[in-house]
């Protein structure tokens, strides 16, 4: 009996030490999964390239000649990629949005209680199953967006058009932006550059672009606006309520181009239709109707274009150009202010900064608004509203003039300026003590699809952005490194590679889909690479470090035309990306 006790003690003591060890084990295994998931093993190179220190900074000329007084600030307030803004207000909340294209996430939106400080809170559309751009052109996607608060019901609206997804005109919808929206609600009309109105009696009303009816269109670049009274209470569109309300613009006779992106003020009893005309680009304006009906007839101000540049000398200094697709807000104090596009070419006449959104007041003194030296040539900074201290740059206000941003990405949260093309950055980064590390895709970034690339806006025509990389890519199918992207074919690729057993750093430019290899060096990763692109105005050159001082070029110096829309096309404008590939097709020489 005794040896049968003693024979179940040993066993017991045996599955109790066995029980420990498993125990111990699973413990390591899941302390061991947890790092991995982190990104990096304390000892162990990621076998994905991992960026870090990443440093964007601005330094234009026209800042320096320009130096802020205390009672000033500069416009535009959003520099970089930010076209086609829209505005509202509820209280002494202040509310921006502008286009974002194929981008991912869409419609960043941003905060301000001023009009001067503003602080980005994130996207309109942050969700898969509000954003469906996977395979859409960069003209395409979201754009145009109009966000309105409505006091009746107090909600916010945002509707645009998102060619993607099968969507077409949509509308989301909060009682707070800062709690984010609803799911895309699906507007059963054609047309583009869609805005809502919301009358004191309660009705509401959408307004947009349209084409002319079929067999009516005069000339090319022939658009309408159309209105239709809108239900509130189901969201939708009223079937049989479309009218036509601008045909071709202030005066067809003189076969205008592209009126679009409409939007209706009321103002003491009347009501006024503005509108873009003229195509966005050198001959954009902003022009002005009035009605005494939402749903007109409007007759044009005798004085449009209310906001143009294009009358202006071709080469002046500090030029601003392309004006219009404009928004207007009254502040409680009842002034008003209008935000717009508009852009800063470089020498060279090329628009690599994009569309941004500048700011202006309005003087609505008389029976049609006056943009105060908006038919002038804008000036780079303005008088602040009374009673606001400048805040740019500080206390997590979005920066603007000459500006430094960094980045080691070891922050819980990615800062809100770095987006994803067609797809979620989610999918392909992770952060971590060491940086960001981006698993590569199968996709390369020529192709029209999700690319692993994360994006931060060029902001400056003169700038440099460098970042630190770690990669050991193990075949010529692996690259990593920085990317000047305007789209899928029109880009430069820089990056490190491998071919046979040597790793090697190249420049790569694709032009109209053509890719050309225009240097490639032998170099060793024993340690970490600092990749660096710098630009002085048209003239790009991409540097590298292996001692994390001294700079070498590789490529000389490039132009930057590819990467502007007067030679790209579409709407966007330079885009500076960390990008990974495991689809890699540029090759050493």
């Amino acid at each position: 009996m005794m040896k049968i006790i003693r024979t179940k003690s040993r066993f017991f003591k045996f599955r109790e030490m066995v029980l420990l060890m498993s125990f111990a084990i699973l413990s390591f295994s899941n302390f061991s999964f947890a790092e991995t998931k982190g990104s990096h093993v304390k000892g162990k190179k990621s076998i994905n390239p991992i960026f870090s220190q990443f440093v964007y900074q601005g330094d234009d000329d026209v800042y320096k000649q320009y130096p802020l007084k205390d009672d000033e600030f500069y416009s535009p307030i959003l520099q970089g990629c930010y076209p086609d803004p829209s505005i509202t207000r509820k209280g002494n909340d202040y509310y921006l949005i502008s286009s974002s294209f194929a981008f991912v996430p869409g419609v960043p939106i941003f905060h301000s209680t001023d009009l001067v400080n503003w602080k980005q809170i994130g996207h309109v559309l942050d969700r898969p199953s509000q954003l469906k751009v996977h395979d859409s052109d960069m003209a395409a996607g979201v754009y145009a967006p109009a966000i309105r608060y409505n006091p009746y019901n107090d909600t916010f609206y945002m509707i645009t058009t998102q060619f993607g997804g099968g969507f077409g005109n949509i509308v989301v919808k909060t009682k707070d932006p800062l709690k984010g929206w609803s799911d895309p609600i699906k507007l059963q009309f054609d047309g583009i550059d869609p805005s809502l109105f919301f009358d004191e009696d309660g009705k509401a009303y959408v307004v947009h672009n349209d084409a002319p009816a079929k067999g009516e269109e005069l000339y090319q670049g022939h658009r309408v606006i159309k209105v239709w009274d809108y239900d509130l209470e189901n969201d939708r569109v009223i079937p049989g309520t479309d009218k036509v309300i601008v045909n071709g613009g202030v005066d067809i006779t003189k076969k205008p181009i592209w009126i679009e992106a409409p939007h209706i003020y009321k103002k003491d009893g009347r009501y006024y239709l503005m509108c873009a005309e003229g195509g966005t680009g050198g001959w954009h304006s902003e022009v002005i109707f009035v009605s005494d009906s939402p749903r007109g007839p409007y007759t044009p101000a005798p004085n449009n274009p209310i906001l143009s540049q294009r009358y202006l000398n071709r080469d002046r200094a500090n030029k601003v150009d392309w004006a219009g697709h404009a928004d207007l807000v009254q502040t409680p104090e009842g002034e008003y202010y209008a935000v717009f596009l508009a852009v800063r070419p470089n020498e060279k006449h090329r628009v690599n900064t994009g569309r941004e959104t500048f700011i202006i007041p309005v003087d609505w003194s008389g029976e049609f608004p006056v943009y105060e030296n908006g038919l002038v040539p804008l000036e780079p900074k303005l008088k602040m509203p009374a009673g606001v201290v400048n805040q740019t740059g500080k206390n997590g206000f979005f920066p603007n003039g000459n500006f430094t941003f960094t980045d080691d990405f070891t922050s819980e949260k990615l800062d809100y300026r770095w987006i994803g093309m067609r797809g979620s950055r989610e999918d392909f980064i992770m952060t971590s003590k060491k940086g960001l590390e981006i698993k590569p895709y199968s996709v390369n970034i020529k192709e029209r699809k999700p690319t692993s690339t994360l994006f931060h806006r060029q902001q400056h025509r003169n700038f440099s952005a460098t970042v630190q990389l770690e990669y050991l890519p193990k075949s010529e199918n692996e690259l990593a490194g920085l990317v000047c992207y305007q789209r899928e074919t029109f880009n430069y690729v820089f990056g490190v590679t491998k071919k046979d057993n040597e790793y090697y750093l190249l420049l790569e430019r694709t032009e109209r889909g053509k890719s050309t290899i225009l240097a490639s060096e032998k170099i060793d990763l024993k340690s970490s690479i600092k990749l660096q692109v710098v630009a002085k105005g048209d003239s790009y050159q991409f540097n590298y470090s292996t001692n994390n001082s001294e700079f070498k070029n590789i490529g000389g110096v490039v132009s930057g035309d590819i990467l502007s829309t007067d030679v790209a096309g579409g709407f966007t404008g330079n885009f500076i990306g960390l990008h990974a590939t495991s689809a890699n097709d540029a090759h050493p020489l």
